[in-house]
């Protein structure tokens, strides 16, 4: 009963009770609301509900109403999960452009249905080949503050999302290349209603958007920021669809596009960056081997490095798995001091050892070994929280004198679930990393501040940082794309936004579902705990939780995490759930 509490009391909360409703206006964003499309009333009505959308054959879940639709149509028309991602991240990159677009990069997790073969392919950004260890550095030898980091040229990698479109397109899709990109198209032209969360993200983010002339005049036209429920056209990304659409990726690499990049960073002002020609010519994606661990019968996979996410993951489980957490349920602080504690472990693992491993050895297979995390697991046997954490000795054949990196990245991502009519399943978590990532517009999208998710400094103590920046590397990610399996065939879909947060509340949904039996809505509306560093942060709808957790010893912090998790199980029927914390819905027929 107190679970039951729980969840409703968290469902309950103003804010989230205000995001229900923005979700359910009607067309055109009618009282201030998002643009809900007629044929997402019901899905919208659900998620306000609580209830999770089902579906028979296909289904999709993102951050944006009109994003949705845009991959329904595509999935209706026969398209693949890989056709209507397309569909949907060009969508994203004009309604949510803060949060995703082709200026970024991505992760993406694909199950196929007909070989049951789990493939991972990475178009994470990459530094220039100009890149220095003193890149964030000031004249001092100091780190520079985040802000100054990012806002400009120097914080620019080369973006990974159109090529990685391209490449999953290629090699799963069905649709015609152009048809993928005509809502996107249209509605450039034509016009959408501004949400208000965007509405809110310019006007909170308003002077450093200013600095800059096209970001100024796109997003403040007339000094004023664009308010919710506004129709905004972005002409100039229309062009640039139609451009992709016609010629593929190749122009944003080596075309007029890849010019109109290089000028615009080392154009930046006072703060310029070195991003060349040469570096898009060159960037390529990369095809990794999935991250897949065990967890109550299931089979979890995952992104490897240069993300943390999915090894993070799965240490988070792996440490927990013998300790019986359905028995505890969520109403347990016990359940969370082992939760939490499992995490600040396996963040302390990947503050030291996680990192590019085209550049640095990382010890992925080490790290996941059973007897490690056996050994790991049995710190958590205490009864209060563990008074200090520190990074472990996995087996490695390799140096492990790292020092632990400095790396200050703050959360604007978006997650795509997609599950299609031919038994595929996509995970992708998409992100041009901090809200409006460099604030430099070009062609109608803005270029990410990746960089910034390397340390800041090269070095602690005398000892190198494996996530410290070097010409060519990927930068260090939290994402998460997330497919479990059970007997060789998915489950379940999953991610999420939110920073270093994602792997905590990736965390939390798999165990909300697989260990206290929760439907995914219930799952990824749960109120979050996440405990990376020590400080235990929670949402308000688990305050009464506080009391407990501080008596176990914990910092506690009771704050807004919003996420962005969208999930699907599959099962007959397919089940959809959307986060309430944020626009986006679940679909499916």
């Amino acid at each position: 009963m107190r679970a039951l509490l729980l969840l409703l009391g968290f469902l309950a909360a103003p804010l989230m009770a205000q995001q229900a409703a923005d979700a359910i206006a009607p067309e055109g964003g009618g009282a201030g609301g998002v643009q809900v499309p007629p044929m997402l009333a019901a899905s919208a009505a659900a998620k306000a509900a609580g209830r999770v959308v089902e579906a028979d054959t296909w289904m999709i879940a993102a951050a944006h109403p009109l994003a949705v639709e845009a991959g329904a149509r595509v999935l209706r028309a026969g398209g693949t999960a890989a056709d209507a991602m397309v569909a949907v991240q060009a969508v994203l990159g004009l309604v949510e452009p803060q949060s995703s677009g082709l200026g970024g990069g991505a992760f993406l997790v694909w199950h196929d249905g007909a070989t049951g073969a789990i493939t991972t392919l990475d178009g994470r950004e990459t530094a220039p080949m100009s890149a220095t260890p003193k890149l964030f550095l000031d004249a001092a030898g100091q780190p520079l503050d985040f802000f100054e980091a990012v806002v400009g040229g120097r914080s620019v990698g080369v973006p990974g999302t159109p090529a990685l479109l391209a490449e999953a397109q290629r090699r799963w899709g069905r649709a015609d290349w152009p048809v993928l990109f005509e809502d996107a198209i249209r509605l450039a032209d034509e016009g959408f209603a501004v949400s208000p969360r965007l509405a809110s993200l310019v006007a909170g983010d308003a002077a450093r958007l200013a600095r800059f002339a096209a970001t100024r005049a796109y997003f403040l036209p007339g000094g004023t920021p664009i308010k919710a429920g506004e129709i905004l056209r972005n002409p100039a990304y229309a062009d640039t669809l139609r451009i992709l659409a016609q010629e593929g990726a190749a122009p944003f690499y080596t075309g007029p596009i890849a010019a109109d990049i290089v000028e615009t960073v080392q154009g930046a002002g006072d703060n310029p960056g070195t991003l060349s020609r040469a570096d898009l010519a060159i960037y390529a994606v990369r095809e990794r081997e999935a991250v897949c661990a065990p967890y109550r019968g299931y089979e979890v996979c995952g992104m490897g490095p240069p993300s943390s996410g999915g090894v993070t993951v799965a240490q988070i489980l792996g440490m927990l798995a013998p300790y019986d957490l359905a028995a505890l349920g969520p109403d347990s602080a016990d359940a969370w001091r082992l939760i939490g504690d499992a995490s600040r472990l396996a963040f302390a693992d990947r503050g030291r050892y996680l990192a590019d491993s085209d550049f640095v050895p990382v010890p992925v297979r080490g790290l996941l070994a059973p007897g490690y995390l056996r050994d790991r697991a049995r710190l958590l046997r205490g009864d209060d929280a563990l008074p200090e954490v520190a990074p472990g000795t996995p087996e490695f054949d390799h140096a492990l004198d790292w020092g632990q990196g400095k790396t200050l990245a703050q959360p604007a991502t978006s997650h795509i679930s997609i599950v299609d009519g031919y038994g595929n399943a996509l995970s992708m978590t998409t992100t041009i990393e901090n809200g409006f990532g460099s604030r430099l517009m070009v062609r109608g999208f803005l270029l990410n501040n990746e960089l910034t998710d390397f340390s800041f400094a090269s070095h602690e103590g005398g000892r190198p940082i494996a996530n410290a920046v070097a010409p060519g590397k990927r930068p260090r990610s939290s994402m998460a794309p997330t497919i479990l399996r059970r007997d060789g065939q998915p489950v379940l879909v999953l991610g999420s936004p939110g920073g270093s947060r994602i792997i905590g509340f990736v965390a939390k949904t798999i165990i909300a579902w697989a260990d206290w039996g929760m439907d995914v809505q219930q799952a990824v509306a749960l109120p979050h705990l996440v405990n990376r560093f020590g400080r235990y942060d929670i949402e308000p709808g688990a305050v009464w939780l506080v009391p407990a957790l501080a008596e176990l010893g914990y910092e506690v912090e009771v704050r807004s995490m919003t996420s962005g998790l969208h999930a699907i199980e599959l099962g007959a029927p397919l089940a959809g759930g959307a986060d309430p914390r944020r626009e986006g819905l679940a679909y499916g027929e």
